[in-house]
Order: C-alpha cells, then structure tokens, then sequence
C-alpha cells in the first residue's frame, strides 16, 4: 500500500480508476509519463533573483510559456528506517533551457498530511492536504510551510507563503491526465501556475 493510498483510506476508491492506477506506485516501479504544458506562467519580473535561487536546487524557475512539453517520474523507495519515500522529477523543456521542479514526500498517518520537501536540495518544505472531489479527482492544498536550512525548519509566516493549489484528473474522453497547478502569495501574488496534459509511458 503506497503513501497515497494510506493517507486516503476508503476515499482512494473514490479517485478515477486511473488516478487509482497512478498514484498505486509500486516500490522502485515508477511512474514515467510526457505531456505538454498549455501554459505555464512565472510570477513578476523584479521576484527574478527569488527565481535564479530557486531554480538552481531543482525549484520554481523564472521562465513562462505555451505548449512547453513536459515529463514527470514518480518513483517509491524504502527510506533506511522503512517509512516509504515518493520521489517526484518533474521536468519542462523550453526552448533554451529545460527546468527542473523536484520533490520528496512521506507521510503523517498522525496528521493525515503529506510532508513535502521541495527542491534537489530542499530549501522550503509543505504540509499537504489530499482530498478527493466529487467528480474523482485529486485535489491537493497547502498547510503549514517552513524554510529548511540544513538540519534547521523555520517556520514560514503565513504572509510569505506560497499557497498551493493542484488539481489532477483523468480526461476519459481524450484518455490524458490533466493538471493544474497554482501557487500564489497573498502579497506578492502568482509566484507559478501551470496547467495540461500527460500520458503515461513504459518504462
């Protein structure tokens, strides 16, 4: 049973039959899959050195764009204690340059929240929050947040957070998981969105 599947409970049988598939992750199989982004939007141009930090430990990155295409790797692994790790490589070709956006998670069956550290290293960690609709799709929103600074977290004021918002479906008519994602500032405003497609492929 994967992270996902204990954090949810009964409510994961309420996911689409292939957001059931997706987020099933088996140990060490991952998730391969390539899509386009329709849009990707960065945030303003004076937050640009916020963005060059970022980008370079695999986080938000500057650049926005249409039809941007896309890959995405989920991999589950056993941690050295038995708490079990997903992986997740996000990648987004533009074309000058091609941008990372990496995350770990885990969870806390505790809290009933995913613990989510982003960046390759992490810089900034999330509470998240798993809900599934009415239609079966995921809807994943932000709680608590911190700085992580080596083996220090420093919690983030809720002023300065970048509250997230995913939602990721499964279009039956088209057969493509859809995506989109919005982080945005209550004082800064949008700080990243992006929104499209993808399709899983064999490994």
């Amino acid at each position: 049973m994967t992270i996902y599947q204990t954090l949810l409970g009964e409510d994961f049988k309420r996911l689409h039959p292939m957001l059931q598939q997706r987020y099933a992750l088996p140990i060490e199989k991952p998730f391969y899959a390539t899509g386009v982004m329709q849009k990707i939007e960065s945030g303003a141009t004076w937050l640009r050195p916020f963005y060059t930090v970022a980008a370079r430990t695999n986080f938000l990155f500057p650049e926005s764009g249409e039809n941007v295409p896309f890959t995405i790797r989920n991999t589950c692994k056993v941690l050295p204690n038995g708490e079990l790790e997903v992986l997740w490589e996000r990648s987004f070709h533009f074309t000058q340059k091609t941008r990372h956006f990496d995350a770990r998670m885990t969870i806390d069956p505790v809290q009933k929240v995913v613990k989510d550290y982003l960046g390759a290293p992490s810089l900034f960690y999330s509470d998240l929050h798993f809900t599934v609709t009415k239609e079966g799709k995921l809807l994943i929103r932000s709680g608590v947040q911190r700085f992580v600074l080596s083996k220090m977290e420093l919690p983030i004021p809720k002023v300065l957070e970048g509250r997230v918002i995913v939602e990721e479906g499964f279009d039956d008519v088209r057969q493509v998981f859809t995506i989109h994602v919005s982080i945005h500032n209550p004082l800064l405003g949008r700080l990243m969105m992006y929104a499209g497609e993808f399709t899983q492929q064999s490994m």
